[in-house]
């Protein structure tokens, strides 16, 4: 049990930053020329996990993972949404934060959104800029997000929506400060009640466009071309400074779980040991940095090298609250809480479902089978080969096998949770080339 009776439950921060890669953050690559002096002091004060993994290797498609503790493979999404693209989550889908907030959360979306929203007067603007006044449904509010603040996604970063319109146009650059600012100010007001709140904080950084604000101009100490991203990234990591800041100040630190991580790999840059870079099906597309702080509950310094998924978000509220989930609710998602407190003493997922929009890949212990679209399969012992270089999948006919069989029968049972069998709404099979969003 992690909650005393009369202790109040924990706030929950969780920092997504986009498209950063595993070997970005110092304390995850020592010899990494960016510059993240917020990222890395978390990782000390709490713990870093090295087998993290998002739940796909593109944005939308994590981000239906992380609300809502799904594959989203289930719902046949290996693509992006576009500004216009209707909403992925139906309204009568429990998420994570209507979870949180049916049981007395205030809950807070700031930032890119990427899941679609449907929009009152149909399409109202142009694909990179929304009109002022427009107005949406079926967005943050309608999936349990009592306040909203944030764009559709990178390709419209200059239209802001707060809550069900949208509420201003500015230069790109001139985004993220707005973003940042208005999480210290919830973060503020949020001290001054009683009630504990989730705040979900999906920031822009190191996603395109590139588009650091003057005062980071050159703080990263790279030169070229390289450095406008490594101020980005930089800008990115001061952002999460920021959050860590307010905490401390209004008194929250203590009582607040934080996470933070990434959404996938960095674009078109891959960082070895790992194989590869967002959108691919190899560990650079999807392992990411995932660092976890409440202090007195998880020890600092820490380090785990247990296999979780961003999907795990769900589930690990469920049990830091001692609450049941439905049946039909976060189907894919397992508490990593043992692990956080150090008390594991087996993996915590018996498997992990990893996709691209070149198919599917399943993760047990050392072993990772891909299966690609097309029926090829490759097969990597990462224990042995982090690099994927060495397909094995010939010399281990058996394993091949164990894990085919492993995975249909998630897809069949519609959840790789303990539970009832679910149904997903996307045709799933294994021997035959599938459908894309």
């Amino acid at each position: 049990m992690v909650l005393a009776e009369a202790e109040q439950p924990p706030n929950i921060v969780f920092v997504l930053f986009d498209d950063i890669g595993y070997g970005q953050p110092k304390s995850y690559r020592a010899d990494s020329a960016f510059k993240t002096p917020n990222l890395d002091p978390l990782a000390t004060e709490g713990m870093r996990f090295t087998d993290a993994h998002s739940a796909a290797a593109n944005c939308t498609p994590t981000r239906y993972g992380v609300l809502t503790g799904r594959y989203p493979s289930r719902i046949g999404q290996f693509g992006v949404l576009k500004t216009y693209s209707a909403p992925i989550i139906p309204k009568s889908r429990l998420t994570v934060a209507s979870f949180l907030k049916g049981r007395g959360y205030h809950t807070a979306c700031i930032g890119k959104w990427h899941l679609g929203m449907k929009w009152v007067d149909g399409k109202p603007g142009t694909e990179k800029q929304l009109p002022i006044g427009a107005r949406l449904i079926d967005g943050p509010n309608a999936l349990g997000f009592d306040y909203f603040y944030g764009f559709t996604h990178a390709r419209n970063i200059g239209s802001i929506i707060e809550q069900d319109r949208v509420v201003a146009n500015v230069k790109g650059i001139e985004n993220q400060p707005l973003m940042i600012g208005k999480a210290v100010k919830y973060i503020e007001e949020r001290s001054r009640e009683k009630k504990p709140f989730f705040l979900y904080f999906p920031m822009c950084p190191p996603h395109s466009p590139i588009v650091p604000a003057a005062e980071f101009t050159g703080k990263s100490g790279i030169a070229g071309k390289e450095g406008k991203y490594a101020d980005w990234v930089y800008q990115g990591d001061h952002m999460l400074g920021q959050i860590m800041d307010a905490l401390k100040r209004t008194g929250q630190e203590k009582n607040t779980l934080m996470i933070a991580t990434g959404d996938n790999g960095a674009a078109r840059r891959p960082y070895p040991p790992l194989r590869e870079a967002k959108s691919s099906i190899y560990e650079g597309g999807h392992r990411e940095p995932f660092v976890a702080r409440w202090p007195g509950k998880i020890k600092a310094g820490s380090v785990n090298h247990d296999v979780i998924c961003l999907n795990d978000l769900f589930a690990t509220c469920a049990d830091i609250l001692r609450a049941d989930l439905p049946p039909d609710t976060a189907e894919d998602s397992v508490s990593i809480l043992p692990g956080l407190l150090g008390k594991a003493t087996i993996p915590m997922r018996e498997a992990t479902v990893h996709q691209a929009p070149a198919g599917l890949a399943i993760r047990r212990g050392p072993w990772k089978l891909i299966m690609y679209r097309n029926g090829n399969r490759e097969l990597y012992n990462l224990k042995d080969d982090i690099s994927e270089t060495n397909d094995v999948s010939r010399a281990n006919t058996v394993v091949v096998g164990r894990l085919e069989k492993l995975i249909q029968s998630y897809i069949d049972r519609g959840r790789s949770t303990p539970g009832p069998a679910q149904k997903n709404d996307f045709d799933l099979s294994l021997n035959k080339r599938g459908g894309k969003k």
